[in-house]
């Protein structure tokens, strides 16, 4: 059926005369981009457009994701406080956020961050080389040298060392109900052995940093005011709806085990790290999951706000080519894939998270 229908859709485009196919892509594309993570200019090819647009979306969705999930988990265990003026204004966050227009909020952050704050040539300045203007947000970045590589090599070396200690802690657990220390111990392996690596390599220490000219701020890092204005809605919108999610999760434990962690002498931080998140994690992560899959699929609203995402860009291509049809599949294509593999990985993570019972 499918071989069919597109089949007849070339047939009707070939005869009134409309191109299709995809040979466009690897046609110069003639636009610039404003924001882009890899060297890119207008001559270079659509897909390699299309490449910047999907970068610019999945830097926005994982790091959007990340910022959610600390929010939301914080708002979350904040409605449940017992402190009624930090449980209150928790309920006041999740209200507000969950009940404006996820469109509304990224206009919103965009008028502020380009109305409201100072011109270019008169940044905030917080010190250290950051500064907040209409231009962006500008900060220090290291220089590269060997001795970021072999930081990073020390940090992946860390990171597995930091895994291998969770397993022996969780079989300590198992095998004696000693309280695992994992937090710090990992913690102390990333540091650890980044800092060794960074040190094997030269210890470089040279930063650009930025400096404030007469127009503009110059040299750095710098992210523009489109890029927060995306993340910063998106993250704020999304944490209300996983703070009630991480809430419903946590009621959903059975009373019992609330009291049993009193009657053994456990503190509020200890029984809601070591016997209700645990517990919890079953019900939380299927709805997290579609929480997730609803940050990444809304980032394509950031063409209202001029962010160069994969929509956007292929919406410039469509304008230039007529390939419409293709263009629809690209994004199809991109936000299919990365909604399977953000349900494949938390599939998995559910599967670890979830009890075994004896």
């Amino acid at each position: 059926m499918g071989v069919y229908l597109a089949h007849n859709a070339a047939n009707n485009l070939r005869l009134r005369g409309i191109k299709s196919g995809f040979d466009f892509l690897f046609q110069p594309a003639g636009f610039d981009i404003g924001e882009a993570l890899i060297d890119y200019d207008s001559a270079h090819s659509y897909l390699e457009a299309v490449l910047v647009g999907l970068l610019n979306t999945l830097r926005v969705a994982v790091i959007g994701i990340v910022l959610a999930t600390v929010i939301g988990t914080a708002v979350g265990i904040g409605r449940l406080s017992r402190n009624a003026l930090l449980r209150g204004l928790c309920r006041v966050y999740v209200e507000f956020f969950r009940n404006v227009p996820v469109l509304l909020q990224l206009l919103m952050w965009y008028l502020i961050l380009t109305e409201m704050l100072p011109a270019p040539d008169e940044p905030l300045y917080f010190g250290a080389g950051f500064y907040l203007s209409k231009g962006g947000f500008n900060f220090p970045l290291p220089e590269w040298a060997f001795g970021h590589f072999t930081l990073a090599l020390g940090v992946a070396a860390g990171a597995m060392a930091a895994f291998a200690w969770n397993l022996r802690e969780r079989r300590i657990f198992e095998r004696t109900g000693k309280e695992p220390r994992v937090l710090l111990a990992a913690i102390g392996w990333l540091l650890g052995l980044g800092v060794l690596g960074w040190v094997l390599g030269g210890a470089p220490h040279a930063m650009r940093m930025p400096e404030a000219g007469a127009f503009a701020i110059e040299g750095g890092g710098a992210v523009t005011p489109e890029f927060l204005a995306v993340l910063t809605g998106l993250t704020l919108y999304t944490a209300g709806f996983i703070a009630e999610v991480v809430r419903a999760g946590i009621q959903a434990v059975p009373r019992g085990q609330d009291e049993a962690a009193k009657s053994l002498g456990l503190s509020s931080a200890q029984e809601m790290r070591l016997v209700l998140l645990p517990q919890a994690l079953r019900i939380i992560i299927p709805p997290l999951t579609s929480q997730y899959l609803n940050l990444t699929k809304n980032s394509s609203l950031a063409v209202a706000v001029g962010y160069p995402d994969v929509v956007s860009i292929l919406n410039t291509s469509i304008n230039q080519t007529g390939r419409a049809v293709e263009c629809i599949a690209i994004i199809m294509l991109v936000y299919l894939a990365t909604s399977l593999f953000t349900s494949a990985l938390m599939n998995w993570y559910n599967a670890r998270a979830a009890i075994r019972e004896r």
